[in-house]
């Protein structure tokens, strides 16, 4: 059995890593282990390069926590303003045990004028999506993806592609390593 070591005790992300390895090696059995480690940037991230700061220091930080694993996942989710408008993501970084690690980002979306406004009076994105929508910790279910997509696409799968992009150098260490 391998050891997945999530650096987060949010539900969506330690399924969503699990769900993903699951699946991309089939032919092994994981176990997951979520855990509380601080991303070491702000609680709400607002540019790429932060998120990224953030996901790397959390797998990086679970590693030295939880060294018995196998693979240790980050997943950061940030918010940074464009001209289009205040685009949502996530950044996930995996590290292995050999200290081997990739990187993959989720898709973005943006965010309506209303949750916008919260965020520039320094309300963390999670607590903006459950005003405007009338929700209860919305991040630790289907987050503002779900609710501007009426649960079509929930956080989970919403992290899943990443999670799974973020494994190819995984899946074929001969091209990448």
């Amino acid at each position: 059995m391998k050891k997945i070591v999530i650096a987060s005790l949010n539900p969506v992300k330690v399924n969503a890593s699990l769900s993903t390895f699951q699946k991309a090696f089939s032919e092994e059995v994981f176990e997951a282990e979520g855990l509380s480690i601080p991303s070491g940037v702000s609680d709400q991230p607002m540019s790429e390069e932060e998120t990224l700061t953030g996901a790397i220091n959390r797998a990086k930080g679970a590693q030295e926590t939880a060294s018995e694993g196998d693979y240790f996942v980050g997943i950061e989710g940030g918010i940074q303003a464009t001209p289009q408008g205040m685009s949502a993501f996530a950044w996930v970084y995996i590290l292995d045990r050999h200290g081997r690690s990739s990187q993959a980002r989720t898709a973005n979306f943006y965010l309506p004028p209303k949750v916008t406004e919260l965020i520039y009076q320094g309300v963390e994105l999670g607590h903006a999506n459950d005003k405007v929508f009338g929700e209860l910790n919305s991040k630790q279910k289907g987050g503002a993806v779900g609710s501007l997509t009426a649960g079509i696409l929930g956080r989970t799968e919403y992290y899943e592609q990443a999670v799974l992009l973020a494994l190819i150098p995984f899946i074929n260490p001969q091209l990448y390593f």
